[in-house]
């Protein structure tokens, strides 16, 4: 089945049975297309989606809105998604948000070089929506405390 199928779509549950709270998810992504796709799987799923087309935009989106999980594009023009996420993480107000690395580069490499950038999880395009989607879920139920500071 392919990333957006209907046959997963259709099965897919809210993300959450209170209809006050919807999670809020940032999407920091430069390609479009992308853009569009993940936003327009994730909205019918019950979360608010915010969307940045590069790490510029997307940090101070992230301090502002504070969402529930961020979506990083590690291949960002300009300030790249590793880059980012060191000064999301660094950042008192963005912190405890976490981040999902998306990334074309499907090299073990990668994955330890997103946790060390302070990631919390790893998805590599194209995308596994079904997957991604347990992340996501995983991520926001929950939620890690702070790291002690000492």
């Amino acid at each position: 089945m392919n990333l957006f199928g209907t046959e997963y779509y259709r099965h897919c549950q809210p993300a959450s049975k209170n209809r006050n709270f919807m999670p809020k998810i940032l999407i920091v992504e430069d390609t479009e297309n992308n853009r569009v796709l993940i936003s327009r799987r994730l909205k019918p799923m019950g979360y608010e989606v915010l969307l940045a087309e590069d790490a510029e935009r997307g940090l101070p989106l992230a301090e502002a809105e504070r969402p529930d999980l961020i979506l990083m594009d590690v291949g960002l023009p300009g300030m790249d998604g590793w880059t980012a996420t060191r000064r999301l993480k660094a950042n008192a107000a963005t912190s405890n948000i976490p981040v999902i690395a998306l990334t074309a580069h499907a090299m073990e490499g990668d994955r330890i070089r997103a946790m060390e950038a302070g990631c919390d999880d790893y998805e590599t395009k194209p995308i596994n929506f079904a997957q991604l989607q347990d992340k996501i879920h995983r991520l926001i139920s929950n939620p890690q405390p702070p790291a002690a500071t000492g």
